[in-house]
């Protein structure tokens, strides 16, 4: 592994990115420029001008540096002009080891895309002087609610290992149109995968001589010598219909408690839309509309509610729970 020659800058680690050692590019500034030019060309060049793209060594990488001379190099990402999102994040718990958080809907968790400055992880670190702080799990730009930071990067890996062993307990809330068809609660199943650069999850079908399984967190899964990956169900949602009533525009409008027992992305989202009662204001699920600037006023009414666990440094029961709530929940008063 190759270490970063540079440091935490502004709250944003810098970024690496492979090179090829050959290809029709003469330099490495005319590779980059090919692959980055849309975003940001004359920053691009600038940024090499200045001294501001580096090697493993930390030297300078020049515009007349020849493809092939480096593997890696190093930059700091930056967004012209990025949109500040109007909604400011709350601290809910600060302690030596971590630091949690209540994410407001359209603040990405880490940097991606058009936004750097304008996510939680670099708000946080400049807001705290964290430079090092790191997510440890994260939560859709659309989704609002809890998310856990981990301070220590000597305790990191502890916390790390809840998560990847499903051993944190999440409740999340959301509200959709209409009324359930059944309002028992029940269990969602299917197999979802991902295709890496396109925004949406998809479905994928498996035999039904592969269904019905029972969840396991990793930990408890025997190790089988030869064992393949499952073809069954891979993503698995407890749905809780909470009450129905009338939004704040007086619409009919249902509000839920959703217990992800899977970690696949966009799995609330689409579980909750395969029952007919998608989330409301989402844009990617049941139907992937086309990109449009953010409608403050329609977030995605999704809530990530709650988080527990059993700390593994002390064994003590911790549980935070987000101050948040849906802004079409049922209940309010319709608007005259």
């Amino acid at each position: 592994m190759v270490n970063a020659p540079l440091p935490v800058r502004d709250g944003v680690n810098a970024t690496k990115l492979r090179l090829p050692l050959s290809g029709p590019w003469e330099t490495i500034h005319e590779y980059v420029l090919e692959r980055f030019g849309h975003i940001d060309h004359g920053g691009i060049t600038e940024r090499f001008h200045k001294g501001e793209v580096v090697d493993a060594q930390g030297d300078p990488v020049r515009v007349e540096t020849p493809l092939g001379a480096r593997e890696y190099l190093w930059y700091y990402r930056s967004v012209a002009a990025e949109t500040p999102i109007p909604f400011t994040e709350d601290i809910l718990h600060e302690d030596d080891h971590l630091v949690v958080a209540d994410k407001p809907h359209f603040l990405p968790t880490t940097p991606a895309g058009k936004y750097v400055q304008q996510s939680l992880l670099v708000r946080l670190r400049n807001r705290l002087e964290l430079p090092h702080l790191v997510p440890i799990h994260r939560l859709d730009r659309g989704t609002a609610g809890i998310v856990m930071f981990s301070k220590n990067p000597e305790t990191r890996g502890p916390y790390q290992v809840l998560f990847e062993r499903r051993a944190v307990e999440k409740t999340y809330q959301c509200v959709s149109s209409g009324e359930p068809v059944s309002t028992s609660a029940m269990t969602v199943r299917n197999r979802l995968g991902k295709t890496k650069g396109v925004v949406v999850a998809n479905r994928e079908p498996y035999d039904v001589a592969a269904s019905g399984r029972v969840f396991q967190p990793p930990a408890q899964r025997p190790r089988r010598r030869g064992h393949t990956r499952s073809t069954g169900a891979n993503a698995a949602s407890r749905v809780e219909h909470l009450h129905s009533g009338l939004s704040r525009y007086g619409q009919r409008v249902s509000q839920f408690r959703l217990t992800p027992l899977t970690g696949k992305t966009h799995q609330l989202r689409i579980h909750m839309a395969l029952l007919g009662m998608g989330i409301m204001h989402d844009r990617f699920y049941p139907e992937l509309l086309d990109d449009a600037p953010d409608d403050f006023d329609r977030p995605l009414q999704l809530l990530a509610e709650s988080l527990s666990f059993t700390d593994p440094l002390t064994g003590a029961r911790r549980h935070f729970t987000s101050t948040r709530s849906l802004a079409e929940a049922p209940g309010t008063d319709p608007m005259p």
